[in-house]
């Protein structure tokens, strides 16, 4: 799996990513919805990986993820962010995936 994140995602993630102490979880999110197959995609800040989570590469970023989940995503994957909405997206040359993609700060939304 892999990500490239748009200057504008960058512009907006760096903050939180600077000073080392945190990474980045591309999280498949089924909380509330009780079926795996009905999951949302979720950008999530981490302190440290989970022993089920994989490092994936990422342009700039790396990122982590849980491989039972990968089947859900292509191989290739971008990640925009727009200003105008404070919003990101998750996007493949074949499909979007949202364009409403949480980003969960220590455990809320930001």
């Amino acid at each position: 799996m892999h990500i490239i994140f748009s200057k504008a995602a960058v512009d907006r993630l760096s903050p939180y990513l600077t000073d080392g102490t945190t990474e980045l979880k591309l999280l498949h999110d089924t909380e509330g919805c009780g079926c795996v197959v009905s999951g949302v995609p979720a950008l999530q800040l981490i302190s440290e990986p989970s022993v089920d989570d994989k490092r994936a590469q990422g342009e700039p970023f790396t990122f982590y993820y849980e491989p039972r989940h990968e089947v859900y995503y292509e191989s290739q994957m971008r990640v925009d962010y727009d200003e105008a909405r404070d919003s990101f997206s998750l996007k493949s040359d074949s499909q979007i995936y949202t364009t409403n993609l949480r980003f969960l700060t220590k455990g809320s939304a930001a």
